[in-house]
């Protein structure tokens, strides 16, 4: 047990036992691990009447039950055939020799049947004292004489049965606890990945370039054990950090045909020799490496590559690490898609809503002025310099965002010119706080105050009040516009953001749509209309600190 203990603190045993998978290889080193256990169990056995008592079958039962029938198999011949053909000897070598290597078989069958157990260590145990039973009716059978053999085996049968059952159960409990050491560093490496992907979140909503690529990978060596990191597109590398990086050069063509493979296939792959990695470059230090590849909509755009300059180093948590990162970082360039596809719908919405700009509100806004130019030239002058504003805020290039007060100024504007025309009958009153702090896209209100004056108080004989007020609350700015007008019927209420060909409705759902486009599907416009009363609506704008929460 001792002797367990101690392997279990090796680099080399530790790796071995994290592998999900066994090479041949890893077979033959797992069969001559405990070939050897199985050989100093015969030394350190107890001398009996002519035979000893051992605990030769603890390493190899532990072998085939952790590396199957081939380990279960080799590692029995060799601690079974060490003690059949040394000088050891005894009336029991042939029967001890054969024993062996029968629950080395045995062993090596049960691995399936241990593996899907939900108690391994109570199935363990019987399994051995089975084996032990088994050891003891061969001894009886193959060693002569018999009346000798039946004494031995009364005296060493029950210890040995015990002691052995015993042994074998806690020699694998011992090799969970090192496989659950590892997956409390899976853990760790699951937690490791969050951490790497939150960190390259904002290069790879960029997309998948040289630039974002080489931050990427910078983050990722740093942050991880790897002695090298590499993304390609789909024909070259875009950059490659750490050893290697001399001949491994961003722009150069893909250069290991392992890169290539996984390229086509879409498949990962694991290198585990310098050979598998097949880098041109002879002096490459290179030795083992695992390929990912990265995917939008399941089509391969590129692959990340984590390599070691170790062979046989990657191991179980680091293969689920890179492909953890892999699906993270398709994830991210696909999500940097979607933003460029939202911020070209809102640049779209935005051109839509300036292409809207009726002819006729110029034509009667030039008629009012010019009426004016003889009798109020003051109000002539100052209705231009509205009318200047207007047009140029509506018509100047797309900013992302504008000040509240800016967007106040472009519809006062307006409304200063739409009172020119229509007198009393339009009132307009401001309930805008002087210390409110809120950006927004521009043109959100004034289409919104525009429907308002036309389609709501204008339709009255007597006109009518339009309200324009801002409230800060903690987290947003809420945003209404309410007038006294005519009203929408519920049957238009009901179809109002959905657009068609209304001109009503296409500047609504337009400001409807790129609200939640910027902030999230919770923050589109809150319409409440009465027949005869009115319509207010009303808007949420997220403060900076929510933005990134709500989308």
């Amino acid at each position: 047990m001792v002797l367990a203990f101690l392997m279990t603190k090796t680099k080399l045993f530790r790796k071995l036992v994290s592998k999900q998978n066994f090479n041949l290889q890893d077979k033959i080193l797992l069969s001559f691990i405990f070939g050897m256990i199985g050989i100093v169990g015969t030394y350190i056995g107890i001398p009996i009447r002519g035979a000893i008592a051992n605990a030769r079958v603890v390493g190899v039962f532990v072998g085939g039950l952790l590396g199957g029938p081939f380990v279960g198999i080799l590692s029995g011949l060799i601690a079974g055939g060490h003690r059949f053909l040394t000088d050891i000897g005894g009336f029991t070598a042939f029967s001890c020799g054969l024993s062996t290597f029968v629950e080395g078989i045995m062993s090596g069958f049960l691995k399936r049947k241990i593996d899907s157990s939900d108690n391994r260590i109570i199935f363990v145990l019987i399994s051995g004292i089975i084996a032990e039973i088994a050891q003891m009716i061969i001894i009886l059978i193959f060693t002569k004489p018999f009346s000798a053999t039946l004494e031995l085996v009364k005296v060493i049968s029950i210890p040995m049965i015990i002691t052995n059952g015993i042994g074998i159960a806690i020699f694998i409990a011992i090799i969970d606890s090192v496989q659950k050491d590892l997956e409390t560093e899976a853990a760790y490496q699951a937690q490791l990945a969050l951490k790497v992907a939150n960190k390259t979140l904002k290069y790879f909503r960029k997309g998948l370039n040289e630039d974002t690529a080489y931050e990427a990978a910078k983050i990722i060596k740093n942050m991880t054990g790897v002695k090298a990191v590499a993304f390609t597109d789909e024909d070259k590398i875009l950059t490659h950090i750490g050893t290697g990086e001399d001949h491994h050069l961003p722009g150069s063509t893909v250069k290991t045909n392992l890169t290539k493979e996984v390229l086509k296939t879409g498949n990962y792959v694991i290198a585990n020799k310098k050979e598998e990695i097949r880098c041109e470059h002879k002096k490459c230090k290179l030795k083992s490496a695992i390929i990912v590849p990265l995917k939008e909509q399941n089509k391969v755009i590129g692959a990340l590559k984590l390599y070691k300059d170790e062979e046989n180093s990657m191991t179980k948590v680091e293969r689920e690490l890179a492909l953890g990162l892999g699906l993270i970082f398709s994830t991210q360039i696909e999500l940097g898609k979607i933003d460029y596809q939202a911020e070209l719908l809102a640049k779209s919405e935005l051109k839509a809503l300036q292409a809207q700009i009726n002819p006729h509100f110029l034509f009667n806004a030039i008629n009012t002025i010019i009426s004016l130019v003889r009798t109020q030239p003051d109000n002539a002058r100052a209705l231009l310099i509205h009318l200047g504003n207007y047009f140029r805020n509506n018509l100047q290039e797309e900013t992302n965002e504008v000040d509240l007060y800016k967007e106040i100024e472009n519809v006062n504007s307006y409304l200063e010119i739409e009172k020119a025309r229509f007198g009393d009958k339009l009132k307009v009153i401001f309930d805008i706080p002087e210390d409110i702090d809120c950006s927004l896209p521009p043109l959100i209100l004034q289409p919104i105050v525009e429907n308002a004056v036309k389609h709501g108080v204008l339709e009255r004989v007597e006109g009518g009040t339009v309200l324009i007020k801002a409230t800060d609350i903690e987290w947003a700015t809420e945003l209404m516009v309410k007038d006294d007008g005519v009203g929408i019927s519920e049957e238009l209420l009901s179809s109002l953001l959905k657009g068609n060909n209304n001109t009503l409705k296409i500047g609504i759902k337009n400001v409807n749509d790129r609200l939640r486009t910027k902030y999230g599907i919770g923050f589109g416009l809150n319409i409440e209309s009465q027949l005869g009363i009115g319509t207010t609506v009303k808007m949420l704008i997220p403060k900076e600190l929510r933005r990134v929460e709500t989308v």
